[in-house]
């Protein structure tokens, strides 16, 4: 599974790479540090999944969000971010986040679910390599 991070702080995107090496089957198919460059880099990288923070320079990663999710649907995408307010949560899921964690608090949840995204990604993964 292809995991690309999109977080200005380069402390989270290495925290967060040292995260992915230990988990089996993630592979790091690149970073971003602000939002133009983030979704330049999804088009062209195409991940399964995305970790994105809320606030980065150039936008802010809800514009990201809305603006990949209507041609990305399968992409799994966790919003990571230290603004863990309600009417964020409602609103990036409302966007089509898959997942929205607060980085003070959730941060060691993503192995987890990034372990659970493999086990279904590897299951559908034959079934749509037949059609």
């Amino acid at each position: 599974m292809k995991v690309f991070i999109a977080d200005d702080s380069k402390v989270i995107v290495e925290r967060l790479a040292d995260l992915l090496r230990d988990i089996p089957g993630v592979e790091l198919t690149g970073q971003a540090g602000d939002a133009p460059e983030a979704m330049r880099c999804i088009e062209e990288k195409k991940p399964d999944a995305l970790i994105l923070d809320l606030q980065m320079p150039g936008g802010s990663g809800l514009e990201v969000l809305r603006a990949i999710r209507p041609d990305h649907p399968a992409l799994q995408i966790l919003v990571c971010t230290n603004y863990a307010y309600p009417q964020y949560r409602e609103e990036c899921l409302s966007a089509g986040a898959n997942y929205f964690l607060d980085k003070s608090a959730d941060f060691e949840k993503i192995p987890a679910i990034l372990g659970e995204l493999i086990k279904n990604f590897a299951k559908s993964a034959p079934a749509a390599r037949q059609t």
